[in-house]
């Protein structure tokens, strides 16, 4: 007996600007989706069930753990994966501070502290401690991470 081919569904979203439309089982991961069919590979797998953090896009403007999110669920929603930042005051401050080692989980800080620039643009230190914790390094000290997102939220002169 052969099986019928899996139920494909069209989701159509924006990522990074730009209007996308994808075919998809209904159980297809999110982070899958970006990486395999639109070749936007800077979302990184790590532990696949919403632990680490690497996998961080924005949707509508808010973190979400691509590796928890069904790419049916992505339907008429605005993603940003790090390909789509420019000049992002938060990636300028990565570099500033030297605030990556190997730099697989640099990309998810990175969108998970933009979500935060758009939650809290006034993020105070308790909540910038908060929303660091969503994330995990396995190779460097957090405090150079902790000086770079610090110094996008104080205020310039």
């Amino acid at each position: 007996m052969t099986l019928p081919p899996p139920a494909m569904y069209p989701v159509a979203c924006e990522v990074n600007g730009e209007k996308r439309l994808v075919r998809v089982r209904a159980a297809d991961i999110l982070l899958s989706t970006l990486r395999d069919q639109l070749g936007l590979t800077g979302s990184k797998p790590g532990c696949e069930n919403g632990d680490c953090g690497a996998c961080t896009i924005l949707v509508d403007g808010l973190p979400v753990k691509s590796c928890l999110m069904l790419t049916v669920e992505a339907e008429g929603k605005q993603l940003t994966t790090i390909e789509g930042l420019k000049n992002s005051p938060v990636q300028h401050a990565f570099v500033r501070y030297q605030a990556f080692q190997c730099g697989y989980c640099t990309p998810g800080f990175i969108m998970n502290c933009e979500g935060l620039r758009n939650a809290h643009p006034h993020a105070d230190e308790e909540t910038i401690r908060v929303w660091l914790e969503s994330n995990i390094c396995r190779c460097t000290s957090y405090e150079e991470i902790q000086h770079a997102v610090r110094d996008v939220f104080t205020p310039k002169t």
